[in-house]
């Protein structure tokens, strides 16, 4: 089957509209390789925060708080979007505040901790609330069966735009290093790339794809109490959706594993295994490869194995991850980690997503993303800051707390047990 053949796609939708759909991801992903995990996580701990014992700790803190923002707005945006078919109104919205919220992160220097925190909060909102957004696009573009590898389509896609943000930012680097510039120097610059090509890449998003939901001329008045009132009945009705509701428990785990692996890795590598910041770019430049490779492969295999299977490879995979990190004492060693996650990323991701796609009821569809934003963002929240509080309370003992991580994806595996793919998509169908 050719890449993005008309027979994954729902009738009426164009190829040129899922390539929009997957350029967000092109354009996103720019942002969580080169701020969260490659460039600004490592400079904040470092440079801003001075290498103070509490810097990991302030990170992770920032994040969550960013986190928890976007968990009690987006499941409420996500009912007001589907109730006003207007989730391209709101993609417009967050993409420009994350665009310049990243932007404004150039104005970070040494000692503004205060101003690196309120604006990597801000930025990260937005971040997420995007991300939601466009995934709530995802049923209306794929065909049921097809819903794993159009999911892997946009998400290997995206990270080629990581690695082309995180590769103008390193020959930038490098470049500038060769002046004899500093940090202080050349990682503004790279923020200033990053949302570069964020909003370029995002053009194509906001001008191809189609907003195909219509308002409920029943429901579009009432505003944000009768979005309220919505989600509340939703929950009401959580019995109906116990597969959707598991796959949320199941997120929560084993994302907050992620979430541990995308905001810590650089300082991971940095102050545990002795890379220095330019070999922490490489490998996150090949761990974004190795990424790309394992969305677009699973999401094939995902819709021949089986959803639930393919989820579950890949969080065997993220354990065995952490215990080689853990364990590790050279830099190649940690390259075999790297490589195993890269790998495990990208397909776990792009899963999870695709089966969000699956168990949501097609007329709810950004509001069960947002429930899905959600779990994930809790997630991010209880991955990152366990192991932040977890190398605080042990004196820096950052091997402890990669290795305690192991546990948030067996916990991930054991909930995903309970969840029945079959009987979740007809109560999704039988909803609507």
């Amino acid at each position: 089957m050719a890449l993005f053949s008309s027979e994954a796609l729902n009738p009426g939708v164009l190829k040129r509209e899922v390539f929009a759909w997957a350029m967000y991801d092109f354009a996103n992903s720019g942002y969580t390789t080169v701020v969260l995990t490659a460039v600004f996580a490592a400079y904040f701990v470092g440079v801003v925060a001075g290498g103070a014992v509490w810097a990991t700790f302030a990170w992770t803190l920032a994040l969550s708080v960013s986190h928890g923002i976007v968990m009690f707005s987006m499941p409420v945006m996500g009912a007001w979007a589907d109730r006003h078919g207007a989730k391209k109104r709101l993609l417009l919205l967050s993409t420009l505040g994350c665009v310049l919220a990243t932007a404004a992160l150039a104005l970070v220097g040494p000692g503004a901790v205060a101003l690196g925190v309120l604006l990597i909060i801000v930025s990260n909102v937005f971040f997420a609330w995007g991300e939601s957004l466009i995934a709530a696009f995802l049923p209306e573009l794929a065909r049921p069966s097809a819903m794993g590898r159009v999911s892997g389509w946009g998400w290997s896609f995206g990270y080629f735009g990581g690695m082309l943000a995180l590769g103008l930012s390193l020959a930038y680097v490098l470049w500038a290093q060769s002046l004899g510039q500093t940090a202080a120097q050349f990682v503004p610059v790279t923020m200033l790339i990053t949302a570069g090509i964020f909003a370029v890449a995002a053009l194509f998003t906001l001008s191809l794809l189609r907003e195909r939901a219509l308002p409920d001329p029943s429901k579009a008045a009432g505003g944000l109490l009768a979005s309220l009132r919505q989600l509340r009945t939703t929950f009401r009705n959580a019995r109906r959706y116990r597969d959707f509701m598991w796959l949320l428990a199941c997120a929560v785990a084993y994302q907050g594993g992620v979430a541990v692996a995308i905001t810590l890795a650089a300082i991971y590598a940095e102050q545990v295994i002795g890379f220095v910041q330019q070999e922490t770019m490489v490998l996150i430049f090949v761990l974004n490869i190795a990424a790309a490779l394992g969305a677009f492969a699973f999401g094939y295999w995902q819709d021949r194995l089986g959803h639930k299977l393919a989820l579950g490879i890949t969080l065997v995979g993220w354990m065995a991850t952490c215990v080689i990190a853990a364990l590790t004492t050279t830099k190649g060693g940690f390259w075999y980690a790297a490589a195993i996650a890269g790998l495990c990323m990208g397909s776990s991701q792009s899963s999870g997503r695709a089966m969000a796609g699956m168990l949501a009821p097609p007329k709810q569809l950004a509001e069960f993303y947002g429930l899905w934003t959600f779990a994930t963002r809790l997630a991010s929240i209880i991955g990152p800051l366990s192991y932040g509080a977890i190398t605080w309370m042990t004196g820096g003992n950052q091997r402890l707390a990669i290795g305690s991580t192991a546990v948030l994806f067996l916990v991930g595996l054991v909930l995903l047990l309970p969840v029945n793919m079959g009987r979740g998509r007809e109560a999704a169908l039988a909803s609507d």
